[in-house]
């Protein structure tokens, strides 16, 4: 691993119940770099999100932020901001409180937020596209707008590294291009989990092909997304343009006709 790394994970492993459902996976990602965790449900994408978000201890390997080990890291909470599956809140809070949960490890126990948090929150706001929303009501939101306040959320912790497990999931296609195009633009070093080879392939730098908890594949999109290795771990066709965009994939009996 670089030290230029800003997030980096060695030799993970995770069991469950004397069953290793990730083995053997190494990853880095640099600032500014769109690193896209792509396989078939339970290759071990969200396991090993978790693992970089230490919400999971792996059972042998580490975790780095920067070059600390993660469990030492003591400023955790500023550097690493995580975006779950299907964030939302039960009370219906302004938008403008919402992002504010991001400032909140920036301020002591007892110390309420500050003019310079306000600053940052609307400069959150905007640079999700979200400008003018600070009085709307979450509960008026669509699916996309719950999403990019998310973002915001996390853009307002001022994080080194942003982590997103499934951040496309029902969103219509519009907002998916959106959202994606929203993070390949984050100074921030990205590692999200995707389902839509058509969206990594289009919006990531690098990407990790995981089956069956290993690393079946890793490098540019174009490196990973080969027609043998998704007919290999999808057991699909794919049909892959000159610049190496995943066109369409087909049945394997049926073919693109």
């Amino acid at each position: 691993m670089t030290a230029a790394a800003a997030l980096s994970a060695q030799s993970l492993r995770v069991s469950f119940g004397g069953r290793v459902v990730v083995d053997d996976v190494s990853l880095a990602v640099h600032p500014g770099e769109v690193l896209g965790l792509v396989g078939p449900n339970g290759s071990g994408k969200s396991t090993v999100l978790a693992c970089l978000a230490a919400l999971r201890s792996p059972t042998t390997g580490r975790v780095f932020l920067g070059s600390t080990p993660i469990g030492e890291t003591r400023d955790r909470a500023t550097r690493l901001a995580i975006v779950e599956q299907s964030a939302d809140t039960d009370t219906d809070l302004r938008v403008s409180d919402v992002v504010g949960l991001g400032r909140i490890p920036h301020r002591s126990r007892w110390s309420g937020a500050t003019l310079a948090d306000a600053a940052i929150v609307e400069h959150c706001l905007q640079r999700a596209g979200l400008s003018g929303f600070d009085d709307r009501r979450w509960s008026t939101l669509s699916g996309g707008e719950k999403q990019r306040v998310h973002i915001a959320r996390a853009f307002a912790q001022q994080p080194s590294v942003l982590l997103l497990d499934e951040p496309t999931n029902h969103l219509d296609v519009r907002h998916q291009f959106e959202l994606m195009d929203l993070l390949s633009e984050a100074d921030e070093a990205v590692v999200i989990v995707l389902h839509d080879l058509s969206l990594a392939s289009r919006y990531c730098d690098r990407l990790v092909l995981l089956d069956g908890g290993l690393v079946a594949a890793s490098g540019t999109p174009a490196e990973v997304l080969t027609p043998r290795n998704v007919d290999r771990v999808f057991g699909v066709r794919a049909e892959i343009d000159s610049d190496g965009n995943l066109l369409r994939l087909a049945s394997p009996r049926v073919g693109f006709g």
